[in-house]
């Protein structure tokens, strides 16, 4: 069977028609490329290529010879034979039903000898392997090689060598291919007709080789070739050694003066100036100076806070020992200091008191100065007021003048803008009434396509129906098969040895017992631990309650010394207030008297201009946010001048602040 050829199968091409083979195979791997096996069903693929081939219109363009100033001769076209259209529908069912297998071999070959192939061939590889292994004997060896000989040669040559490999044929493409088919199916109907084709495929790789050899190898050249000799030139005189120039004496340039290395000196004075200032910012935040405008120390308006004493705070054990070790040392601190009074040390109270005189002064003065600010800021918002108003005014004049002149612009765009959406109506009419006529020529050419389809999709729908209960049979047979084989392989046996737990094993090992002799001593052991574990417990629980006692004690005498502390600092908070009663009396300053004067006349003026037409002032602050924001800032001040008082007083440590929080 070697050398001769099969008999033409049913869909086999007469060997006259086989001048177009080529292009048949292009256009299956035009068609296998478009197909993704993740998203396309292969019934609907081969549906849709069977509509195209039918609709399709392949055109040839024939070029004159190498010469590219030479003009097209000629263009033609012509439609796919029914030969060629079942020729190509057979190589794409094929390549769709096999697809597992040609994938195998094929991606074999690109990571062994088709390492430098590009992966656009990855089609043609696959129909080269499809007529190769299922199509060759129903073919014949001469229409496989017109087919071979279409495409190109360096690319199907070593495919042909790689396929028909003895060594690959015979070792992994059989065991791949027995992964998915049985053994015995793949050796008869595959592998032993691809081996018994293997000479002929051979003489055909030599053929190719050789053609592929003559091409590659250059033209023989007859014509005698031309010697190169030597030319007679005389010998060139020795140059004469040139006579050294002069170098002319340049003048001594300027050093680069110092200052192109150093920072300028302003700079240096910014940076001097810029560490003054924060040195002196830092300073201030160590010792604060409060400015109170005098209106804020009236005692009647001021709302203080007022900690809550009752409120429960939960301490950690830590937290308590820390704070009754704090308790204890001032107690000795207070007990020292008693101590060294009554050995006759002095007493500081009329300097503190004289130091509280000055202070008080001087915070007065500061008042007075802020009062003084305040106001001055207060006459330049009500002088800014009355300038907004008359901006606002001119602006007002200036808006209703653009509005007039946008009005007048907005109706003549209106009126062009008619005119042209009147135009390209007209317009629109005339182009619909050409596009009729077309649409009708059209649609009559779909009705006559979409029959033309139809009858094609039908005849394939059989065809594939047919193909789909023969393998639906197939796969039956092979269940039952499978379903008996896993019936006699789940069939029960009987597994299972006695044991006696009380017999000893005899291994001659120390120690060897029984199970049941183990058990016993596990649950000896087990009864052991459980009591050493209570033991341990109830030394935990004893030790739990000594610590707990003491830390009671603890919090006893910590709520003892936190009820002292908050008394003493409820008294220092009675006199802070006192006195800052007695130093919120009206400031009666000339510069406060004379400020509050231009004020009243400045926002006098500015009610009188505004009674006409209020203009609402941009960015003005509302009544009820203004008084939320006047409510803050004197909360705000109030802590910071208790936080400064507190820092003043001698001895005030953290245990006092802690007291009169």
């Amino acid at each position: 069977m070697g050398g001769s050829e099969a008999p033409a199968g049913p869909n086999r091409v007469p060997p006259g028609k086989m001048a177009h083979y080529g292009k048949c195979i292009e256009v299956a791997m035009k068609h296998l490329d478009r197909f993704q096996p993740q998203k396309d069903s292969p019934e609907q693929f081969l549906e849709a290529a069977a509509a195209s081939l039918q609709t399709r219109v392949y055109k040839e363009v024939v070029l004159g010879s190498s010469n590219l100033k030479k003009a097209v001769r000629g263009v033609f076209a012509h439609t796919l034979s029914p030969q060629k259209q079942a020729f190509i529908m057979e190589i794409l069912s094929g390549c769709l039903e096999y697809h597992k297998l040609l994938t195998i071999v094929v991606d074999a070959f690109y990571v062994r000898d088709g390492r430098l192939c590009p992966r656009a061939d990855y089609s043609l590889f696959e129909v080269l392997c499809y007529l190769a292994t299922f199509q060759l004997e129903e073919l014949g060896f001469q229409v496989f090689r017109d087919v071979v000989q279409a495409q190109p040669t360096h690319k199907a040559c070593k495919f042909l060598r790689f396929l028909f490999n003895p060594l690959n044929l015979g070792s992994w493409i059989k065991d791949e291919w027995s992964l998915i088919y049985e053994t015995s199916h793949v050796k008869e109907n595959w592998i032993d007709p691809l081996m018994r084709w293997q000479p002929e495929i051979q003489e055909l790789i030599d053929q190719l080789q050789g053609e592929l050899t003559s091409q590659l190898s250059p033209p023989k050249s007859k014509a005698k070739v031309t010697e190169p000799k030597e030319l007679s030139l005389t010998t060139p005189r020795p140059r004469a050694i040139p006579v050294p120039e002069l170098v002319p004496q340049v003048a001594e340039t300027r050093p680069v003066p110092r200052s192109t290395y150093e920072p300028p000196k302003e700079q240096r004075l910014l940076e001097m100036t810029k560490r003054y200032n924060r040195w002196k910012a830092e300073d201030s935040k160590k010792k604060p100076r409060l400015r109170l405008p005098p209106r804020i120390l009236k005692a009647q308006k001021l709302t203080f806070y007022t900690p809550n004493d009752n409120a429960p705070v939960k301490l950690n054990t830590a937290a308590i020992l820390r704070e009754g070790a704090l308790y204890q040392r001032q107690v000795e601190k207070a007990l020292q200091r008693v101590d060294r009074l009554v050995d006759g040390a002095g007493d500081f109270s009329e300097f503190l008191e004289w130091q509280r005189r000055m202070q008080a002064k001087d915070r007065e003065e500061q008042l007075a100065a802020g009062e003084v600010r305040r106001l001055r800021g207060k006459l330049s918002h009500e002088e800014a007021v009355l300038a907004r108003q008359q901006v606002a005014r001119e602006k007002r004049r200036t808006a209703e003048l653009k509005k007039e002149e946008t009005a007048e612009l907005m109706q003549r765009c209106t009126e062009r803008r008619l005119q042209e959406e009147k135009s390209m109506k007209e317009l629109v009419e005339q182009v619909m009434e050409t596009q009729k006529n077309v649409r009708v020529a059209q649609t009559e050419l779909r009705k006559g396509r979409r029959r033309i389809a139809q009858e094609v999709t039908e005849e394939n729908r059989e065809l594939l129906q047919r193909s789909a209960e023969a393998a639906k049979e197939e796969r039956r047979q092979r269940r039952a098969l499978v379903s008996q084989l896993r019936a006699l392989e789940f069939q029960p046996t009987r597994r299972g040895k006695l044991v006696d737990l009380t017999q000893t094993p005899g291994h001659g090992l120390e120690g060897e017992m029984s199970v049941v002799e183990l058990r016993e001593r596990l649950a000896l052991l087990k009864e052991t631990r459980r009591r050493q574990e209570e033991e341990r417990r109830d030394q935990i629980i004893q030790g739990k309650r000594a610590k707990s006692q003491e830390l009671r004690d603890t919090v006893e005498q910590v709520a003892l010394c936190r009820a002292a502390m908050g008394r003493s600092a409820a008294l220092r908070w009675e006199e802070k207030k006192a006195r800052w009663a007695a130093a919120g009396a009206p400031s009666q300053d000339e510069r406060v008297l004379e400020l509050r004067r231009r004020i009243q006349e400045k926002a006098a003026e500015r009610r009188a201009r505004a009674a006409p037409g209020h203009v609402p002032a941009p960015r003005a602050v509302r009544p009820k946010q203004r008084a939320q924001l006047e409510a803050q800032r004197r909360l705000e001040l109030e802590r910071s001048r208790e936080r400064w008082l507190q820092a003043q007083q001698p001895g005030c440590g953290p245990a006092r602040r802690l007291g009169a929080a």
